[in-house]
């Protein structure tokens, strides 16, 4: 079992969108998928087609230990990956979780129980550095880090960065950056093309080739309840997360083989 988390300081960057869009792309190409929503607004719980407000319990009970995964996961009805859906009771969780015994372990743990059930699992964080992205940074192998190619996104960047170093000194030394994934971007933009160059100069191969452009239909899809790639698996952007998801299976098929030697 592969985790990620699916991380960016910064909002509106299109971390949901990438969450639930590999999540149905990789379900389609075959794999045991597991998508946990992590944010208390519960956006990849109705992008997967999950109805948030009629959960009969989510990813909040089973952080505190009132329910099992087993109990809390559903299937997305279009998408053929399961989630661990979230609403807005997830935003208690910051405090009550101060006070558990292991409070940055407990997804780690939960996790730990099913890890022969699926081949992946992609954790939504929130966009701030919080007891639930915590959680998420210590149950993964792997950040990936969905990114806008513009000035401020550099910025933000090396914040991000210095927090996944901190989290694997000191509470998970499995967690690496797995990649960078350039979302929203413009080839006709003079600095997006700038920035996106200035990235693969510092990172190298950890940016993925995948280049995600800005897309109406992926932007509509949620309103549908359904992933991007299932909503109109013609569209430039479904087709751009499709090949994302190829990408990311022969990236862990490598990255494996590294550690099997």
């Amino acid at each position: 079992m592969h985790i990620f988390v699916i991380a960016n300081q910064k909002g509106g960057v299109g971390k949901t969108t990438t969450a639930v869009n590999l999540a149905a792309a990789l379900a389609q190409a075959g794999q045991r998928t597991l998508l946990v929503d992590l944010d208390p607004q519960g956006n990849a719980t109705m992008g997967s087609g999950i109805d948030k407000r009629t959960l009969g319990a989510s990813v909040y009970q089973m952080l505190l230990g009132l329910a099992t995964l087993a109990e809390v996961r559903v299937t997305s009805p279009s998408g053929n990956y399961a989630v661990l859906p979230a609403n807005r009771e997830l935003a208690g969780a910051e405090v009550e979780l101060v006070d558990l015994e292991r409070r940055e372990q407990r997804l780690r743990l939960a996790l730990a129980r099913h890890a022969a059930e699926y081949d992946f699992v992609l954790i939504d964080c929130p966009p701030s550095l919080s007891m639930l992205t915590l959680n998420g940074l210590c149950a993964a192998h792997g950040v990936i880090i969905p990114m806008q190619c513009e000035y401020y996104a550099l910025e933000g960047l090396s914040d991000l960065v210095n927090t996944i170093k901190q989290v694997h000194r000191n509470l998970n030394r499995d967690l690496r950056i797995i990649g960078l994934l350039r979302v929203m971007f413009d080839p006709r933009s003079t600095l997006a093309n700038q920035v996106s160059r200035q990235l693969e100069e510092h990172f190298g191969d950890k940016v993925f080739k995948t280049l995600v452009p800005r897309n109406v239909r992926l932007a509509e899809a949620p309103s549908y309840g359904m992933p991007g790639v299932l909503f109109d698996k013609n569209a430039k952007g479904a087709q751009a997360y499709l090949a994302f998801a190829r990408e990311m299976i022969e990236r862990v098929g490598t990255w494996s083989k590294e550690q099997a030697a």
